[in-house]
């Protein structure tokens, strides 16, 4: 069975601007994003009745919450059957599943999801400083991790990335052509943080930030926010955009929802939820055109692409050598914006929109030329991921 029977369907998609330390409010910035999603799927916003966002009103480093689905509801006046927000949940796009199952199961007709962060602009006087600062009491799961100077995930995947190195002979210079060919796509996306070319040499000889990561395997900080419109089938007739299926989804969590207790540290959740995602639909990974695959850190990206079976458990790095194959002229495109890695820290969202636009064919210079039906998905790291095949509905 496929999800929620396909009567899910995303009709439209919207971004903010994007930048670094713009000097704007995330709240500012959702507003802007769900005005042009709803506008490019032919709504109003009356039709709106269902908002989802990730996180939701938590504690967290300035700018990570830009908005929160209260601030966006009041601020458009809007009238709903349903809502949710939520940070314990698969991922980031974690609620835009729930949504999706909202509008299946009749609860909403259009939901504007949403997620919006600023923390290039709110952490412009150093995020290391809060991260590390001597008066923080650890608490939680950090009791085990800060005592030890590990207090950001470039820490805490970089002992997963270190293990599967030291198992299965993945290398930097692989990692590398990953960063290299997100970069290269950048260069063609005029939103994106960095476009300038980069080479190997610059790659290598960046700082190091936690071993074996350097400064171009971490994604970069910006202010922006993406917004996305998910419908039931029903109600997309006539609207502005041909209806994109979420034919299947994963959200799968099969261990203790831990960054570094994993039984098999060279495994992450990205695998459990895309094994669960691939036993609800016909499609397999053989029919996936293009993916836009989570890439907050290099090694994140990888453990995607071993977990929708693109590459055999172990085989990564022979798969990153191989960079004709997933190159955007070839057979499988990965991240043809740049990721996050070049394009900016949009957490999570920007994947969507990204396999939306080039569905659609709104890509721009950066447009695959091939003719693309079928999407893979895959957001999250570590402990957290959601994952889903997307697949244009009258194709």
């Amino acid at each position: 069975m496929t999800f929620v029977e396909n009567r899910a369907v995303i009709t439209g998609v919207g971004q903010s601007q994007i930048g670094r330390r713009i000097g704007r409010t995330g709240i500012d910035l959702a507003l802007e994003a769900a005005e042009r999603a709803v506008e490019h799927a032919g709504l109003t916003f009356d039709d709106i009745d269902g908002v989802a966002s990730y996180p939701g009103p938590v504690a967290a480093e300035g700018g990570f919450v830009g908005a929160t689905t209260h601030d966006v509801r009041d601020a458009f006046g809007l009238r709903t059957t349903w809502h949710v927000s939520g940070v314990e949940t698969s991922g980031q796009i974690g609620t835009l599943l729930d949504a999706a199952a909202a509008v299946a199961s009749g609860r909403a007709t259009h939901v504007l999801c949403f997620r919006s962060v600023w923390e290039a602009t709110a952490q412009a006087s150093g995020r290391a400083a809060a991260l590390t600062g001597k008066s923080v009491r650890a608490s939680g799961h950090s009791e085990f991790r800060l005592p030890f100077g590990a207090a950001s995930p470039a820490s805490w995947i970089g002992m997963y990335a270190q293990r599967y190195m030291h198992d299965f002979g993945l290398t930097r210079e692989q990692l590398g052509k990953l960063v290299i060919n997100a970069r290269r796509n950048a260069g063609l996306n005029p939103n994106a943080i960095y476009r300038d070319p980069l080479t190997m040499d610059d790659y290598l000889g960046a700082r190091m930030v936690s071993t074996p990561f350097g400064l171009y395997d971490c994604d970069v900080p910006a202010d922006g926010a993406t917004a996305v419109i998910v419908s039931r089938r029903e109600a997309a007739a006539g609207l502005a955009n041909t209806p994109i299926s979420i034919e299947a989804a994963g959200a799968a969590l099969y261990e203790r929802h831990s960054w570094d207790q994993r039984a098999d540290l060279t495994t992450m959740a990205s695998h459990d939820a895309a094994a669960s995602m691939w036993d609800t639909t016909r499609f397999t990974a053989a029919d996936v055109d293009f993916a836009t695959l989570y890439d907050g850190f290099s090694y994140l990206c990888t453990q995607w692409i071993e977990a929708f079976g693109f590459a055999e458990h172990g085989k990564v790095g022979p798969f990153l050598d191989d960079v004709d194959h997933y190159r955007l002229e070839g057979e499988l495109p990965i991240n043809p914006h740049g990721g996050q890695l070049s394009a900016g820290r949009l957490h999570g969202y920007g994947f969507v929109h990204e396999a939306c636009v080039q569905l659609w064919r709104e890509a721009g210079d950066r447009q695959i030329a091939k003719d693309v039906e079928l999407a893979a998905v895959g957001v999250g790291g570590g402990p957290e991921a959601g994952c889903m095949l997307l697949h244009l509905a009258d194709a």
